[in-house]
């Protein structure tokens, strides 16, 4: 006898208001999504976008050092691979 699975998923809603607007918007989105649960209103509390910092890891440690992101794909054996047999070489 085999036994099922089941899963149940849950849709997730969040309303994301700015913080410049929150005083003003904030409030009336709780009352009007209080009556549904998937929805979630919150207010943005980033100070800033990451996604503006291209090219930094964005994270500074002791004395104002960046963190240093290393190359983490593993190293390629060094020489070449021999010809295959039954396949012309370019």
């Amino acid at each position: 006898m085999s036994r099922k699975r089941f899963s149940i998923y849950v849709t997730m809603i969040y309303c994301v208001v700015p913080r410049p607007l929150a005083d003003e918007l904030y409030p009336k989105l709780v009352e009007y999504y209080k009556d549904d649960e998937n929805v979630t209103v919150i207010v943005d509390r980033r100070e800033s976008d990451r996604r503006g910092r291209q090219g930094t890891s964005g994270a500074v440690g002791p004395e104002g050092q960046r963190r240093v992101v290393r190359e983490r794909r593993r190293a390629r054996v060094p020489g070449e691979l021999p010809a295959l047999a039954g396949v012309p070489s370019q």
